[in-house]
């Protein structure tokens, strides 16, 4: 057990119901009337962006709607665009409402628009020079845990690799959660997200940087979603199956955050930064890949795992009941409808040396996993991925 550790997050985290009808309200108690809605581009319809001006008119924000350019997979630029439009519109908030990508959009506009320089400027670990705008983050799927997290990652297009912004000052300063905002999510989607909190979960527990604090909520994480994941899949408009599992990947971010994540995402980054492979995808793909070669180093934290996601292993012998945490995994992912491979994504074998290569200069995942990567074994990983 760590003696010293710290933990961090969103500085005021509000879960429930009907909770996104008070976002005008949160504003004004925050002293902006001006704030920057950051729109995912699948929210950007007429109805939506109603709601949105009828809950803050009624506290006299006029809104300021950044929706056109926010992609699935932002594009670094988008970052410095948004930050362009916030000084126009003098806004004093940046709000993100919908996946990870528009809250990631939107925590790196809210530092841009206060700080000078541009977005490239601020990639890498606390490049950022001082506080930001106030934000307000809301998350529309159960997936990212962007809400609670100081990263920000960006599609580096002139590179084909993804990079992020990491800095305290992207801590958002609310986190609002409406479990009711997931209700109409896709089923793909919804299972491509709920297993990218999973995998944030799982690597967060078994990073070598966790505390007894991030592996409480990491565990718990692992529990809510492996339960109420294939619900949310097949019974799309089950709130209460819907609440558990935001609330699982709400505490994966937070597991996230503190403890960092593992080599799921150091060789995920380049399919999405070459192929533009969706984040939530690419982890659910390389995932069973990645634990089974993490296997021997944390036999117990993943005989721990299996347990939580409801495996029975009493009186197996360690390796044996560690590997059932794999078979869950594998398990959850063909029951949600989105096991794949990597020749399923038409990504040549031929280009994972390649592949491996920009793996390896993902440094920070690789450095909290639990077992150290050689680009030989990334190689081997991708081709097991196959």
């Amino acid at each position: 057990m760590k003696k010293h550790f710290s933990f961090t997050g969103a500085k005021k985290i509000i879960f429930g119901n009907g909770s996104f009808d008070m976002l005008g309200d949160h504003i004004r108690d925050m002293k902006a009337s001006r704030p920057l809605v950051v729109l995912d581009r699948n929210l950007s319809k007429p109805g939506f962006k109603e709601r949105i001006a009828n809950t803050c008119g009624k506290n006299g924000v006029k809104a300021t709607i950044f929706d056109k350019q926010v992609e699935a997979e932002p594009r670094l630029e988008v970052a410095d665009e948004g930050a362009k439009a916030a000084r126009k519109g003098k806004c004093d908030i940046v709000v993100g409402i919908g996946g990870g990508s528009a809250m990631d959009v939107a925590k790196a506009i809210a530092v841009l628009a206060a700080n000078n320089g541009s977005a490239v400027d601020y990639l890498g670990l606390n490049k950022v020079p001082g506080p930001g705008l106030p934000t307000i983050m809301v998350p529309t799927t159960a997936g990212t845990g962007s809400e609670v997290t100081f990263t920000a990652v960006f599609v580096r297009q002139d590179l084909k690799k993804k990079e992020g912004m990491n800095s305290p000052y992207l801590y958002p300063d609310l986190a609002l959660l409406d479990p009711v905002l997931t209700l109409t999510l896709p089923p793909v989607s919804t299972a491509s997200t709920g297993i990218d909190a999973l995998c944030h979960a799982i690597e967060s527990f078994t990073s070598v940087n966790a505390s007894p604090m991030s592996e409480m909520f990491s565990l718990d994480a692992i529990q809510l979603i492996s339960e109420n994941l294939r619900t949310c899949v097949h019974d799309g408009g089950n709130l209460e199956a819907r609440e558990k599992v935001l609330l699982g990947s709400l505490y994966a971010g937070l597991g996230l955050a503190n403890a960092g994540v593992g080599a799921v995402h150091s060789l995920s980054y380049p399919l999405g930064g070459k192929y533009g492979v969706s984040h939530g995808l690419a982890n659910t793909v390389m995932l069973p890949h990645v634990m089974y070669f993490n296997l021997p180093g944390a036999l117990e934290k993943f005989t721990i795992i299996a347990e939580a996601m409801g495996e029975i292993v009493d009186d197996m012998p360690l390796r044996e009941a560690a590997y059932f945490a794999v078979e869950a995994v594998q398990s959850l992912i063909e029951d949600c409808g989105i096991y794949t491979t990597l020749e399923d994504l038409n990504i040549p074998e031929e280009d994972f040396p390649d592949l491996a290569k920009v793996a390896m200069t993902v440094t920070r995942p690789l450095e909290n996993n639990p077992r150290k990567v050689t680009i030989e074994d990334a190689i081997e990983i991708y081709g097991e991925a196959y």
